[in-house]
């Protein structure tokens, strides 16, 4: 297996269980992928993902891989409210988790009446489009007709003038169906995920219906805590890893995957290859299985980690996302001690997307600008800051540019989805955010079910039942 990722070790874990030897070679010096984490002076920080959707793929990886459920091994703590916005004009609208009465009257009280009733007939229809790919998008390996995947299941109201010939974008829904700032609190949340509202479809209001709907959740101690609980698991189930070493292709003899190069040209021989790391950082590019060789353009992400003296405020949110025409930024601030050193002291997180139409993160200078909307008295309290680039997310983890991948989508004629976890070649498998059905800790997650059940059950897997 190369990469030892979450989507790898969820991969890992399973095949283990179902009777397979499993060997990770893993570039780098440590396990988790761009689930990381930054240690200083008593401070500790997320380097890749703040937060988990969808935590019922984890919990069942762990039904699935052993007796001790994900509770036992990691605590997860819903995040509520569930996020704060701060809009350009300075208003702020902060959301309950998992409530959809309360998101209304929130909504309504933030921008009038029948606000909170627009809000929630968006995230209705989102639903609808939710439960008409839930299976075929996630739960499923990449249908052999991917192209019908093309087509965006998002039932755009009639009189709306969003129904012509060419489907609408999510950024149209928002301006015609909610309109105003009340739509961009939509666009802001699908803008969060590296993903421009402008050429996405419609149906990436799933996203934020997913959100309300599941929850947002942290894991005490940061989510490299449950990085760590996958790692172990997978050691419990026999699965070895051999880390500070790249591997530099797929070894191929009569017709399939027969193991690996590695970068200093030994090999591995093996029966089956999973790829759980960006298959274009290997020598030779991997073949794609019939369906989008090389998945939706996505953006990196420039981030800056914060040392603050005084404490964390008791009505702080967790996570907040800024707006304004230049940027748009996302603030953490979990309530979470092993993240500081006392309680006199707060670990914050600042991050914005880059290479986004509109969304290009400004310097370090100017996010601690907007951060500073979020969190009063920001430059006073800071002690000191450390900024990771695209560059840094390239070195740790060796996706191409930095690039952050985005959980697959349906509609855009398929230009949202991602290669199909088998490919041309016998033998070899894609896993990870680079493979369908995308990424975010939650859909990488997801690869490793799919991609044992076609290792163990053969090509006729159609996934859980």
């Amino acid at each position: 297996m190369i990469g030892a990722g979450m989507g790898a070790m969820a991969t890992a874990a399973r095949l283990a269980v179902a009777g397979h030897q499993v060997t990770v070679y893993e570039r780098g010096s440590t396990y988790g992928g761009s689930v990381g984490r930054y240690e200083r002076d008593g401070f500790a920080f997320d380097t890749g993902p703040g937060l988990l959707h969808l935590p019922a793929v984890y919990r069942d990886l762990f039904v699935k891989t052993g007796k001790r459920p994900l509770e036992d091994c990691a605590e997860l703590v819903q995040v509520d409210p569930a996020l704060r916005h701060v809009l350009a004009d300075g208003t702020t609208v902060t959301l309950p988790g998992g409530s959809r009465g309360g998101a209304a009257a929130v909504l309504d009280e933030a921008f009038g009446a029948g606000a909170g009733e627009r809000w929630n007939s968006v995230l209705g229809r989102a639903r609808d489009a939710w439960n008409a790919t839930r299976r075929p998008l996630l739960e499923e390996p990449l249908r052999p007709d991917w192209q019908v995947l093309g087509r965006d299941p998002y039932p755009a109201v009639r009189g709306s003038g969003l129904l012509r010939r060419r489907p609408p974008t999510l950024a149209e829904v928002a301006g015609r169906e909610l309109g105003g700032r009340l739509g961009e609190l939509l666009t802001a949340r699908v803008r969060a995920y590296g993903i421009d509202p402008a050429t996405a479809p419609a149906s990436a209001a799933v996203l934020p219906y997913m959100e309300q709907t599941f929850g947002s959740w942290y894991v005490r101690g940061g989510m490299r805590t449950l990085a760590t609980a996958v790692y172990e698991r997978c050691l419990e189930r026999k699965v070895a890893f051999v880390f500070d070493t790249p591997v530099r292709e797929v070894l191929e003899r009569d017709g399939r995957a027969a193991g690996l190069v590695l970068a200093d040209g030994s090999g591995a021989t093996a029966d089956f290859v999973v790829c759980g790391a960006d298959p274009r950082q290997l020598r030779a590019p991997l073949p794609a299985g019939g369906a989008p060789a090389r998945g939706p353009g996505v953006a990196g992400r420039t981030t800056l980690l914060l040392a603050l003296r005084g404490a964390r405020p008791a009505d702080a949110v967790h996570r907040t996302l800024v707006h304004s025409p230049a940027a748009q930024v996302t603030v953490l601030r979990p309530d979470d001690p092993a993240g500081r050193p006392d309680a006199d002291h707060e670990a914050i997180t600042v991050s914005a997307p880059c290479g986004l139409e509109g969304a290009s993160a400004p310097p370090a200078e100017a996010l601690l600008d907007l951060a500073a909307r979020a969190v009063p008295g920001l430059r006073e309290r800071l002690l000191w800051t450390h900024e990771r680039t695209p560059a840094d997310i390239e070195a740790d983890t060796g996706a191409l540019g930095g690039a952050v991948p985005p959980p697959a989508l349906a509609g855009a004629g398929g230009a949202m989805l991602y290669p199909a976890n088998t490919t041309a070649l016998p033998g070899l498998f894609l896993a990870g955010g680079w493979a369908h059905p995308g990424g975010g800790l939650a859909h990488a997650g997801m690869t490793g079910a799919l991609v044992a059940g076609l290792i163990v059950e053969g090509a006729g897997f159609r996934g859980s039942q």
